[in-house]
């Protein structure tokens, strides 16, 4: 029997040999090589458990996002303006379709996520979906909310704003993203704001958000940015105990020593006696860092600011002088039905109109503008062209007389009320101010070396500014008046109403103006701006100079 089975195996080695010899056969040919099969299955195994772990956890990475987008979703759908009119929802929004969605695709690259990928190509092609431009923006926007209403770093990374609490708090990777995006545009100050933020959340945070590196990275090269480079080389060796082989940490190393070494000897010369701009500042908190902001020191801007945040007091002296009444402007029509006006100011006058537009027509005034909104422009004060502008942010439309009646009675209006023709103003502008939207201080005429501006009209300068609020505004989004230190709140169905020149035709320089940011809210305003031509007889130009 045993002689047997010698045979039976000398004759499968034969075989075998045979095999491998004449045919090149593979293992699964020999059963003496296929005990190693077993060892090849055993790492086969383990490398489909660690394929399943990472699917598990991709999952786990997927089911986070759905449930966020789900809950955000929810609390949206309730109030849908209240929520889009708290900035951070609105950037957090933005940041969710834009940087959020690519990791989402990234993960979704398995055959099965071949089809999902493809769909949300084709809405992207299709809807309405932000840009890395739209992202940029609105951070660049919550950040100007920041300086404008001082806002804290802290507070507004919880989600509250001026003290008011408005939304969920922000993620160490939603903080790191506004870091990020005022990195790309060389605003280092900002920078180190909310990367500083950044690592206190991500220290406590348990689902990490962001790379501790990748914070760090940033944090230490914006520090340097801001004249710190003690500072910026002691989180640099805190990035490389983490990543010690970082190749921008170590050359930014050797730069910071050789900046600190240079300072240093420059120091011990005693050139000029002051200290190193490079002295060691290191504070006890991140967030507490020494900064540097490259502000502009204009007086008009802190003037601006300062009424943006309503701390200005009227003095006694001026609104003591102020009145109320009702009038009717020599208006026939209006002898029946008078309206309330308010003196905002006398020099120069400055007139509130109370309760002048009606929710209804502001309601139709909306909608015909919402498809017609572009981006407002302003004119280029040399070649008269339109353009766009970083110190004028919202949207605007114009709407003629025969789009609606609501319209037509909106301008019949404007000329009961102001006693100025309107057969050569210009057509209604509508505006929409978005997350942080603003004007910066402007005038609405154009000055004498602005030759070109409302050429193409030829009826002359603006003589006067009509600018209905269709909307109150929670937060901020007053219209200032920095030479004169006037600010007025936004109040649904009122107007506001100033002469832009002196009655010599000379432009009113007193009449300069800006939008303040809108904190919290949406702000809706319209504008009709009357020009001279048609004027002569209504407002007659004066006999000197210096006529009032």
């Amino acid at each position: 029997m045993s002689g047997r089975l010698n045979l039976v195996w000398a004759a499968a080695g034969l075989v075998c040999s045979w095999l491998v010899l004449g045919v090149r056969a593979e293992l699964y040919t020999c059963l003496a090589d296929m005990e190693e099969l077993l060892e090849t299955e055993a790492l086969l195994m383990q490398t489909l458990d660690g394929y399943i772990q990472a699917q598990e956890e991709k999952l786990q990475m997927l089911r986070r996002h759905a449930a966020e987008y789900a809950r955000e979703h929810e609390e949206a759908s309730q109030d849908v303006q209240g929520y889009l009119s708290n900035p951070i929802n609105a950037y957090l929004l933005v940041k969710r379709l834009t940087t959020d969605w690519k990791e989402v695709e990234t993960q979704m690259v398995d055959d099965a996520g071949k089809v999902f990928v493809q769909n949300i190509t084709t809405f992207r092609n299709v809807l309405k979906f932000p840009s890395d431009e739209d992202l940029n923006g609105a951070a660049v926007a919550l950040m100007r909310l920041q300086d404008t209403y001082k806002l804290d770093t802290a507070s507004v990374a919880r989600g509250e704003l001026n003290g008011v609490q408005y939304s969920t708090e922000l993620s160490a990777g939603d903080c790191f993203e506004l870091g990020r995006q005022s990195y790309n545009i060389g605003d280092y100050y900002h920078t180190v704001l909310w990367m500083a933020e950044a690592l206190e959340r991500y220290e406590e945070e348990y689902n990490k958000t962001a790379a501790k590196s990748d914070i760090l990275e940033y944090l230490a090269f914006s520090t340097y940015k801001q004249g710190n480079v003690h500072r910026a080389l002691k989180l640099t060796n805190e990035l490389l105990e983490i990543v010690p082989t970082h190749q921008r940490a170590l050359g930014n190393k050797v730069y910071y020593l050789q900046d600190i070494e240079n300072a240093s000897k420059e120091q011990k010369r005693g050139d000029d006696g002051t200290e190193s701009v490079h002295s060691d500042q290191v504070s006890l908190s991140y967030r507490n860092c020494v900064l540097k902001k490259n502000k502009q020191p204009l007086h008009e801007r802190d003037i601006y600011e300062m009424h943006c945040r309503m701390e200005h007091v009227m003095p006694a002296a001026i609104s003591s002088k102020l009145k109320c009444r009702y009038t009717d402007r020599g208006s026939p029509f209006l002898r029946l039905a008078r309206v309330k006006e308010e003196e905002a100011y006398l020099k120069p006058l400055i007139l509130i109109y109370h309760d002048v537009i009606y929710d209804a027509e502001i309601e139709t005034i909306k909608k015909l503008s919402m498809p017609r909104f572009k981006r407002a422009t302003v004119q280029n004060s040399k070649t008269g062209e339109l353009e766009t502008a970083n110190y004028r942010i919202s949207k605007s439309a114009w709407l003629r007389d025969d789009f609606h009646p609501h319209v037509a009675a909106v301008n019949r209006r404007v000329e009961d009320i102001t006693g100025l023709t309107i057969t050569t103003a210009e057509e209604l502008q509508v505006v929409n101010y978005g997350i942080g939207g603003h004007y910066e201080p402007h005038f609405d005429f154009a000055r004498k070396d602005e030759r070109n501006a409302f050429k193409s009209l030829g009826t002359g300068n603006r003589i006067a500014t009509v600018l209905f609020y269709m909307s109150d505004v929670s937060q901020g989004g007053a219209t200032v008046f920095p030479q004169i230190n006037v600010a007025l709140r936004p109040e649904k169905g009122a107007a506001a109403f100033w002469y832009n020149l002196h009655p010599n035709g000379e432009g009113d320089m007193e009449t300069r103006h800006a939008a303040c940011p809108v904190l919290t809210g949406s702000k809706w305003v319209s504008n009709k701006w009357l020009h001279e031509r048609g004027q002569e007889f209504r407002r007659p130009c004066g006999l000197t100079f210096d006529a009032d």
